[in-house]
């Protein structure tokens, strides 16, 4: 770019430019590459809406039950443009990894019995094909469970692991039930453990799996026990983790979610908002949390599945659901993807075991570009 061109005139035309061209301009001078790794360019990048949209499909492969990833391209042209994904090494290591989730086009990855006899996570940033892993420290705890949670932070543009060791019920006495939980924080920029010490929600809260990484807040779904005329009585709540000022809190839902079976009770997010799923037998309510933490939720639609079991796995950019469809309980199921106002579905082509799908929208990320020492393939 010419010199006559003022410098943060070239950073502002920069900054438009997909990442697989930024990664080749990190190369033509020591300025320009500084200014791409920067975090206030990575964030500033990163804002821009004008940058495609991906739809992240995990599944295992009924024939050879390996894991696969495929990632299509979410544009008016779904689902013609879809490639599929190559395992990075810290990956292939891993035994049984588990997808805790994405954020600013950050995979995170956590096996608590990999190969390695160690318990690892992995950030994973495909768009430029390089990850790194971080050794999760082991709890030893009796009658206890670790449950994973991670994020990138807007503000701070700095991705984060947090460590949540919660005791099962079962375990605790009653007296205890009101204890704080114990819970370790890693960030890429310290590229340590620490633990957190304040903010925390008693052992009365249990959360559960899958995660929602929306903004900066992280959300789980979870019941609270209470203790009541001598007996533990729960309630379905959502619990978040805000990543700018590290503090849990709690979001009522209301009383159809609250005292709904939360076997049956589902977390996601279309576009940038919270959505929750309710099942029973074959219908799914869509309901959506409105002007952020700590306000109402409306059901936005019902899906009723004409034949077969449904289970929603996440939403397109335009709204649409994907959702895996079997034709009995057990056995592969196949994914398609569901448009709630034609109640229209489309095949996805993809067949994989049962449960074994995940589905996730992400963005190009320059995240991870300046990690000298991350793998690469």
């Amino acid at each position: 770019m010419s010199d006559l061109i003022a410098f943060h005139i070239q950073e502002e035309i920069i900054k438009r430019l997909p990442v697989k061209q930024l990664i080749q301009l990190r190369s033509v001078s020591k300025a320009w590459k500084s200014m791409i790794d920067s975090s206030d360019f990575i964030a500033a990048h990163s804002s821009h809406h004008t940058h495609l949209q991906y739809l992240l499909v995990k599944y295992q492969d009924p024939v050879d039950t390996e894991e696969k990833y495929v990632s299509f391209v979410d544009d008016d042209n779904f689902p013609e443009q879809r490639f599929v994904l190559t395992l990075p090494s810290s990956v292939q290591i891993l035994n049984l990894p588990i997808l805790i989730g994405i954020s600013h086009g950050l995979l995170c990855l956590y096996d608590n019995y990999p190969k390695l006899r160690t318990a690892m996570a992995v950030l994973w940033n495909p768009s430029i094909r390089k990850s790194i892993a971080v050794a999760v420290p082991n709890e030893m705890y009796v009658g206890h469970e670790t449950v994973i949670g991670f994020g990138v932070c807007p503000v701070t543009i700095d991705p984060m692991i947090i460590k949540i060791t919660q005791f099962n019920w079962w375990y605790n006495k009653k007296n205890e039930i009101n204890n704080p939980w114990k819970v370790k924080i890693y960030t890429m920029s310290s590229g340590k453990w620490r633990i957190l010490s304040s903010n925390l929600l008693s052992k009365s809260f249990r959360v559960t799996f899958p995660q929602v990484a929306i903004d900066r807040f992280i959300y789980w779904c979870a019941l609270h026990k209470v203790p009541i005329d001598g007996r533990l009585r729960s309630c379905n709540v959502i619990v978040s983790f805000d990543m700018c000022n590290e503090s849990f809190g709690v979001v009522d839902l209301p009383d159809s979610l609250a005292h709904h079976p939360n076997t049956q009770l589902c977390i996601s997010k279309v576009r940038e908002s919270l959505v929750m799923l309710k099942y029973k037998n074959r219908v799914c309510d869509v309901w959506m949390m409105e002007d952020g933490v700590g306000k109402s939720f409306t059901k936005l639609y019902t899906i009723k599945a004409p034949h077969g079991p449904k289970k929603t796995l996440g939403f397109r950019k335009n709204g649409n659901l994907v959702m895996e469809v079997k034709d009995h309980l057990i056995g592969p199921g196949t994914l398609v993807v569901y448009d709630p106002n034609s109640k229209h579905f489309d095949d996805l082509g993809i067949c994989g075991n049962g449960d074994s799908f995940f589905v996730n929208s992400y963005m190009e990320t320059l995240l991870l570009c300046d990690r000298l020492d991350c793998s690469s393939n």
